[in-house]
């Protein structure tokens, strides 16, 4: 990775910072997960910022940004799209849905039945979908950002464990600070957006997701990586810990934070910081329904529990 592909991930931010003001730790997660070909699920209230954090980012890489609102009547076919016959020329035509953008919007996905759920699900994982025998891909860098709301569970329609597990992050971008609020209120956000430049195409972002896994891990980090892993299944109050494939993508994320940190390599504070992103959603606690506090105090305990690895000088 040389010097020009690491300008292109700051500027990108940067660009970004313009319209979503104050947030940077949570637009470095997003690119994070992005370049490490994974989703983000944000679990927030509404009025934040969500969408036009996405907008921000579809039009600082020149992608196609499409925005789905998820309720109980949604359909698959509303999701993948659908097969329609044409009487001029006797045969079915496909009708692209909105999955077949670069970024999604997938509003309040929590909203909308299983079926339907696992629809967009099954389109993430797999990066094409299949109607009536024929397979579409999907975008190469096809990336959503769903959304639901942490308060409301009335009408909602809980999302299984295995779906979770395909989200990469979990994130919140919360309330802005007071000088960043009086900003907003100003009205300067719409016209920021309106006048945001792009700084990549999606061929190069292309490129920057194939380096993600030259970035060098430290057999020390990797192992210190795998520990945090196991003590998630372990540690007191959990019921089911990281799962193998939750492992693989927590030090994917972790390569790819590195990058977006102008580095070629991975440090045990890469994990500290991706750890609650990565372990929230994926974590079952012993009790049912729990509060965001009990599972903090569990992240947190799973960091100070594990010994970071420091090597020896010789």
């Amino acid at each position: 990775m040389n010097d020009e592909q690491f300008q292109l991930i700051q500027d990108l931010i940067q660009e970004m910072e313009k319209v979503v003001i104050g947030k940077r730790q949570v637009l470095e997660m997003t690119l994070t997960s992005m370049l490490a070909g994974g989703h983000v699920l944000f679990e927030d209230i509404p009025g934040v910022g969500k969408t036009m954090l996405v907008k921000t980012l579809a039009k600082t890489i020149q992608g196609r940004f499409a925005r789905v609102q998820f309720t109980p009547d949604l359909q698959p076919s509303d999701i993948s799209g659908v097969s329609i016959y044409n009487e001029q020329s006797g045969g079915f035509e496909f009708r692209p849905g909105p999955v077949f953008t670069t970024v999604l919007l997938a509003d309040e996905i929590n909203r909308t039945a299983p079926r339907t759920q696992a629809a967009l699900l099954e389109a993430m994982s797999e990066g094409h979908i299949t109607i009536d025998n024929h397979t579409y891909e999907l975008d190469e860098n096809f990336f959503v950002l769903a959304t639901q709301n942490p308060i409301e569970y009335e009408g909602t329609f809980t999302l299984p464990e295995a779906q979770l597990d395909r989200f990469l992050f979990r994130l919140a971008i919360g309330y802005p600070s007071r000088e960043d609020e009086l900003t907003l209120m100003n009205g300067q956000q719409e016209k920021a957006l309106a006048e945001v430049q792009p700084v990549m195409t999606t061929q190069q972002l292309t490129a920057l997701k194939l380096l993600v896994d030259e970035v060098y891990v430290d057999d020390l980090v990797l192992r210190y990586a795998l520990d945090l892993v196991r003590a998630s299944r372990e540690f007191p109050g959990v019921e089911l810990g990281i799962s193998p494939r939750g492992g693989i993508a927590f030090l994917k994320a972790a390569r790819a934070y590195a990058m977006v940190q102008n580095r070629k390599y991975v440090k045990p504070e890469d994990l500290q910081t991706i750890l609650p992103a990565v372990f929230s959603h994926r974590l079952i606690l012993q009790g049912g329904l729990v509060s965001q506090r009990k599972m903090t105090e569990v992240l947190e305990g799973i960091l100070q529990q594990v010994v970071v690895p420091i090597r020896k000088k010789s």
